[in-house]
């Protein structure tokens, strides 16, 4: 068993930095029967997930047991994003029980990453060995390159990549917290956030496997499918809506406003959410995310919608 003061290792960094967005995600009071239920599958998924919950757990009792004045500001503050809640519980929760304040957190990983981008940003890079890659709106990757493989870390995010051809004929793979995508000469799409990630190819093939030697599955141009730790969807055909974000834009057609919302909120700081009476209404159209005011406009315009602003980082859509 490690010491309090040993170095978390990548596989335990990745275990409490989910847990720490399934706690975030559970305390937000948006949490549906679904996110429960995944959560549990992913805690069943690996013994380092549950001592991940476990060291959540901990600090959660631990911060029940500090005085009220320290814990209003640090953890319950009404104007504090999900994210900002996030970000304090997994400061704590990464430190020993002496170094609240160490860096092992889901913050100095973001920060630490090779490449990162802000909310609201994107970005292209060109790594040493040719390949491109587009990083979407708050993105941490991490890049792996030695001589027997290129290896990217996806951390949190949205990446596109156009692979090179290597002379060393290295495997081109892509880590996430809820399985591998390995790149078959190819130009694909990986997501990953804390419910679970998404390929999309766009070129070529990839093949996505799960952790621990789970089942894999080989992807085609033009396919596209979400998995988690414990399972690989059903595969899609891609749609005018995958990768569209690299022009500047979210493409809906007939998606429910909560589940445009959702994805419009990641280019925005703070909280966009609807009310229940309008969450499924279907919508169709394209919305920028360079601004997500002006998308906002278009919604309350386009399908009579209200909006309601409680703050620049509070932002209610009703009926």
């Amino acid at each position: 068993m490690k010491s309090p003061k040993s170095p978390l290792s990548a596989l335990e960094s990745q275990a409490l930095s989910a847990a720490a967005h399934w706690y975030a995600r559970l305390e937000s009071g948006q949490a549906s029967d679904e996110d429960r239920q995944n959560w549990r599958a992913w805690q069943a998924a690996d013994a380092l997930h549950q001592r991940a919950w476990q060291r959540i757990e901990s600090v959660r009792q631990q911060m029940g047991r500090v005085p009220g004045a320290f814990v209003a500001p640090t953890l319950q503050g009404a104007d504090r994003s999900r994210r900002q809640v996030l970000r304090s519980v997994v400061v704590l929760a990464s430190a020993s029980s002496l170094g609240w304040l160490s860096w092992r957190s889901e913050t100095a990983q973001h920060l630490l990453a090779d490449y990162r981008t802000a909310v609201g940003e994107r970005r292209e890079v060109r790594l040493a060995d040719g390949t491109s890659l587009m990083l979407n709106t708050d993105t941490s990757v991490n890049v792996r390159f030695d001589g027997g493989q290129r290896l990217l870390e996806l951390l949190w995010g949205e990446i596109l990549i156009s692979t090179a051809a290597d002379p060393l004929r290295r495997p081109f793979r892509v880590n996430t917290l809820h399985g591998q995508v390995q790149a078959l000469g190819t130009r694909f799409i990986v997501r990953s956030q804390v419910r679970g990630g998404e390929v999309a190819v766009l070129e070529k093939a990839v093949q996505v496997s799960l952790p621990g030697g789970g089942p894999t599955v080989r992807l085609e141009a033009g396919q596209r499918l979400s998995f988690n730790a414990l399972t690989l969807g059903a595969i899609r055909h891609n749609d005018a809506s995958v990768g569209a974000w690299q022009q500047g834009s979210i493409i809906a057609v007939d998606r429910p406003l909560a589940e445009l919302l959702d994805d419009l909120s990641r280019y925005r700081p703070g909280v966009l959410r609807c009310d229940a009476a309008v969450a499924e209404l279907k919508i169709s159209g394209a919305f920028p995310v360079d601004n997500t005011d002006l998308a906002l406009a278009a919604l309350q315009s386009g399908f009579s919608l209200n909006i309601t602003r409680y703050s620049r980082y509070w932002v209610r859509v009703s009926a």
